[in-house]
């Protein structure tokens, strides 16, 4: 174990954190041929990217904090060997509504034709559905153009710009606020507010923020795979990371968990890590150190006051549930296992999401909290014991947006308040569009209590050391480098500096970081070899 170490033994890489993105590096520099050792603080790896069983005494395993795999390229897959699926949702989503007095929706499912007709169904003509084709034809454009180049050296600006070769597209997602395109494109309130949730997971914005931080969150939203699709994870979010610890041993990497980073002092050359255990402290010595943490804990390791950027605020709600049953639906033209096969969009509208952030911005809660909701035992029964799956059960979980941090105070008792008020009020604007209470569905554990859980910024910030309990560590940057100039080392080239020479970003704050794709691990370990 690391205590056995002294700095006289020096590393080739000491990886901060065992999270995804660190199991990748890890892999990645162990099949090199490098020392590496994985420090991580909790009793196991994997950070927001596990399986677990939630709910006492259900055998159900929730992929608990992140719940769905887009931007992890086929790639790193290959690459180390990994024995991990996705599979295809049947169903892309699902948006209910209330037109002319009657319980409707909007059901995308790739099928064009039945697309076509749902469209004409809730908007009364074609025009939409022949918008939506054509907006879906520019982000594939996109995803096509831009996904590979996640994994390599950063281009510029001009240079990604005219990789893209489509002024029209950069425009929209590089220059112009999105709510701009949107309104242009779509004329329908419900149809605005489906593509537009793409630029809200993960980031606290509105359509017209000339900051374009909402831009940058949907363009990561729509490449994925150089598709956009949206994949579940076979065996849950867990089977990924368990897949790349166990590729990262395999290749020669040593992981130590129950190891707390508490700083690192580096000279330029060589740096001295020092860690925390249960039993005491200890260093070790590297000559690179791959922080899988965010911005501004980097920057408290190494004893710096985090630069303006590094601040950070989460603005979502995780929700996590197990039902003895799907509910029924008031639009009864749609199956409840096609409905809740995709993403089940809650009070997404345009206007309500408008809305939702004004409310949230003034630092009241959302009168009308947006939410979706994925049901991945629909596509992936495995991660439901033999007993719960022959008896009907599924899992949901629940991303509520418009949540923001500034929201809680940090006092235990009015937090505690806060969060079960937004799980009321999120889960009764779900009813609206059921035929029975959600409540009515849920399991019990094995205490009688319903299988339902909330998560907080907050405590994701505490349970995760998520800045602000933001799943990005932080806004989230266009692909390209950042000034117009080339980036002059192999840290600036693939987007992992820090401001010191054998400190690199492998976590999600890094250029191309952010959500499960494993790129910044990729890219770290790329920088330290040299590539």
């Amino acid at each position: 174990m690391p205590a056995q170490h002294s700095a006289r033994h020096i590393h080739d890489a000491v990886i901060v954190g065992g999270g995804h993105n660190g199991l990748v590096a890890a892999a990645y520099l162990a099949r090199a041929g490098r020392r590496v050792l994985v420090l991580e603080r909790l009793d196991h790896t994997g950070g927001a990217a596990v399986s677990a069983r939630v709910f006492p005494g259900m055998d159900a395993r929730l992929s608990r904090y992140s719940y769905l795999v887009s931007l992890l390229p086929r790639r790193i897959v290959t690459d180390l060997g990994l024995r991990f699926a996705v599979r295809k949702r049947t169903v892309s989503s699902y948006t209910p509504a209330h037109r002319g007095g009657r319980d409707t929706g909007l059901l995308v499912s790739g099928d064009e034709s039945r697309d076509r007709e749902a469209f004409e169904r809730l908007t009364g003509s074609d025009r939409e559905f022949d918008a939506w084709r054509r907006f879906q034809g520019m982000t594939r454009h996109l995803a096509e153009r831009v996904f590979p180049t996640l994994t390599e050296p950063l281009p510029t600006r001009e240079e990604l710009r005219a990789r893209i070769d489509d002024e029209a597209a950069w425009r929209a997602v590089f220059e112009r606020p999105l709510g701009e395109t949107i309104e242009e494109h779509f004329a329908d309130d419900l149809v605005r507010g489906l593509v537009f949730t793409d630029a809200l997971i993960g980031t606290f914005s509105h359509a017209h923020d000339p900051s374009l931080r909402q831009n940058r969150c949907f363009l990561y939203h729509v490449i994925g795979g150089g598709t956009g699709d949206w994949d579940v994870p076979v065996g849950g979010m867990g089977a990924l990371t368990d897949a790349l610890a166990d590729a990262a041993r395999a290749a020669g990497a040593e992981i130590a968990t129950g190891h707390e980073v508490v700083s690192v002092a580096t000279d330029g050359r060589t740096a001295e890590v020092g860690y925390r255990t249960a039993d005491g402290e200890g260093t070790v010595a590297a000559r690179h150190v791959l922080v899988n943490a965010s911005p501004r804990e980097s920057a408290a390791l190494l004893g710096e006051e985090p630069p303006p950027e590094a601040r950070a605020e989460g603005a979502q709600l995780k929700v996590n549930m197990l039902l003895r049953r799907l509910p029924r639906l008031r639009d009864r033209s749609v199956d409840p296992r096609e409905a809740f096969a995709g993403t089940f969009h809650v009070a997404e509208g345009y206007e309500q999401l408008e809305t939702a952030y004004r409310q949230a911005a003034a630092g009241e809660p959302p009168t009308v909290p947006p939410s979706e909701i994925y049901c991945h035992s629909l596509t992936d029964p495995s991660i439901l014991g033999p007993d719960l799956a022959r008896t009907g059960h599924q899992t949901l979980t629940l991303f509520g947006l418009h949540v923001p941090a500034r929201l809680f105070t940090g006092d235990a008792d009015h937090d505690a308040r806060l969060r079960e008020e937004l799980l009321e009020a999120t889960l009764a604007r779900l009813d609206d569009h059921l035929a029975e209470p959600i409540a009515d569905c849920l399991a019990r554990d094995a205490e009688g209590r319903p299988c339902v859980e909330a998560r907080t910024p907050l405590d994701l910030e505490r349970d995760l050391r998520l800045p602000g309990g933001h799943i990005f560590h932080g806004d989230l940057a266009f692909p390209h480098v950042q000034d117009s100039r080339p980036a002059d080392t192999p840290a600036g080239r693939w987007g992992v500096e820090t401001a010191h020479p054998g400190v690199l970003l492998c976590g999600s704050g890094a250029v191309r970081g952010g959500g499960v794709s494993g790129v910044a691990g990729h890219n770290a370990a790329m920088a330290v070899l040299g590539r």
